[in-house]
């Protein structure tokens, strides 16, 4: 395997860890890591566990945050859309930019802007210093994502060593928004809200400090021009759709300035297409958006991450406002969901090696959709406990839908176009992150009675991810017992 002997030219020198066409070629004598190949999945899981961390790590902060730096509460929104809009805007730009000009590269260099961001957003001196700091951790974030993701599948190769692979770091992306809502608490009430950014800067040092030394670098070798018409068109279109749409998460769907970016992203990422089938090196290939399992496979991972992001949202209000419990309390229970997609991450792999990736996604979304409708059965004056066991096994079910999403999507897929597949499932995670609440979540909110509005939202996302694993299916062509 080439992550025995890390490379410093291009994908060909990589070509005896990660087939080069994209099809699985020889398989491997077993599915065992090697200790050089351990090291570097750690370097590249922990790039991404710290960018999961960010999500979820400053959000029990914000009241003491806002207090401190004199943000009001209708601003507080911003600490959080400051670093969603880059994060999700320029993820396909990077991921393109990575295969043309060097993915080891474009990777150190996310890291140490989010280092630096961090660092910054810790010694915050005023409402604009904290902002900035957040918005350059998003633009870090954005290059960090799709580049360690596409380093993760050229420098492992297809079939049991890039599912196990692929498993961790699943797992751990799930882990890191878990923990972060527990650790932002407990960081916050003993060290203070600036501690949660210091630890995420202090993160970036160490893996800055060890990934020089064990990535490979690997790049598309004829580096065709940069689509700049498209990542023009691409990059608007998603900062628009993304801040339209965390808006209406704070404020609802009424303003003028929701209503307008969310018209100018869908005209813009209308444009991106007309770009996209007229230019002779596109920054995506149509052809790649029409394969089945690139179309299918973003479906199934949208509608995972948007659905699974609404019921914590939804189950923290019920949690707190109608069952009365504590922050600390509510986060055990997120706690308890945690260590429960950890195990799932564990035996995923054996899962997809058995039945595949494609069975293992509509599986996934079933199980979701089923134990998100469990959730029905709590009640105003106790249910914490079916709160707790039905979460975490959705949670489980959503952990796979996440690593089984992510192989449908990339397998198959030819290492110079590595970086764009796997761009295309970060967006899609991002994106699916930031659409759940605002679509569902205000329903929550705006209703008479909170638990009525959380019943109301759990039974619809419910019914939306069964239909999505009815369709996904379908559009897959996953039908009787073969192995896909």
């Amino acid at each position: 395997m080439a992550i025995d002997t890390p490379t410093t030219t291009t994908t060909t020198a990589t070509a005896a860890a990660a087939p080069t066409t994209g099809s699985r070629g020889p398989a491997p004598a077993d599915d065992r890591l090697t200790g050089r190949a351990k090291l570097v999945l750690f370097v590249l899981c922990a790039a991404q566990f710290m960018v999961a961390l960010d999500f979820s790590v400053l959000n029990v902060a914000l009241p003491v945050l806002g207090e401190d730096l004199g943000l009001s509460r209708s601003a507080l929104q911003w600490a959080v859309t400051a670093f969603a809009l880059p994060s999700g805007g320029f993820l396909l730009l990077f991921g393109r930019i990575a295969d043309l000009y060097g993915r080891k590269k474009l990777f150190l260099t996310g890291l140490t802007l989010f280092g630096a961001a961090s660092l910054l957003a810790t010694l915050a001196w005023d409402p604009a210093s904290f902002l900035a700091g957040r918005a350059l951790q998003g633009l870090g974030a954005a290059v960090i994502v799709p580049t360690g993701m596409s380093l993760l599948t050229t420098t492992f190769p297809e079939g049991p060593l890039r599912d196990k692979a692929i498993g961790i770091s699943g797992t751990l992306l799930s882990l890191g928004f878990t923990i972060g809502m527990v650790l932002g608490g407990v960081m916050t009430d003993t060290l203070g809200w600036r501690s949660t950014m210091g630890l995420l800067s202090a993160t970036a040092v160490i893996v800055l400090a060890l990934a020089p030394g064990l990535l490979p670098e690997s790049r598309t070798p004829d580096r065709p021009r940069l689509d700049v018409p498209g990542a023009v068109t691409v990059t608007g279109g998603l900062l628009a759709l993304i801040y339209s749409l965390s808006t209406a998460a704070q404020r609802g769907f009424g303003g003028a300035d929701v209503q307008g970016t969310l018209v100018a992203g869908l005209l813009l990422l209308t444009a991106f297409a007309v770009v996209e089938s007229r230019t002779p090196a596109p920054l995506v290939s149509l052809p790649m958006l029409g394969r089945r399992t690139v179309a299918w496979g973003n479906a199934g991972g949208l509608i995972t991450f948007s659905m699974m992001s609404t019921v914590v949202f939804v189950l923290t209000l019920y949690l707190q406002e109608t069952l009365g419990l504590s922050s600390f309390r509510t986060g055990l229970v997120f706690g308890v969901q945690g260590v429960a997609s950890a195990f799932a991450g564990s035996y995923a792999p054996r899962v997809i090696g058995r039945f595949g990736a494609r069975r293992t996604l509509i599986g996934s979304l079933l199980g979701q959709g089923v134990f998100t409708a469990a959730l029905l059965a709590v009640g105003t004056g106790s249910g914490a406990l079916v709160a707790t066991v039905a979460v975490s096994l959705a949670s489980m079910c959503h952990l796979g839908a996440i690593i089984s999403y992510g192989l449908t999507v990339t397998s198959g897929v030819p290492d110079a176009e590595q970086g764009l597949a796997t761009g295309l499932v970060t967006t899609t995670q991002q994106v699916g992150l930031t659409i759940g609440i605002p679509l569902l979540g205000v329903l929550a909110t705006t209703q008479a009675s909170l638990f009525g509005g959380v019943r109301t939202v759990l039974a619809i996302d419910a019914a939306i991810v069964v239909a999505a694993a009815v369709l996904v299916g379908a559009g897959l062509g996953v039908r009787g017992t073969k192995k896909a």
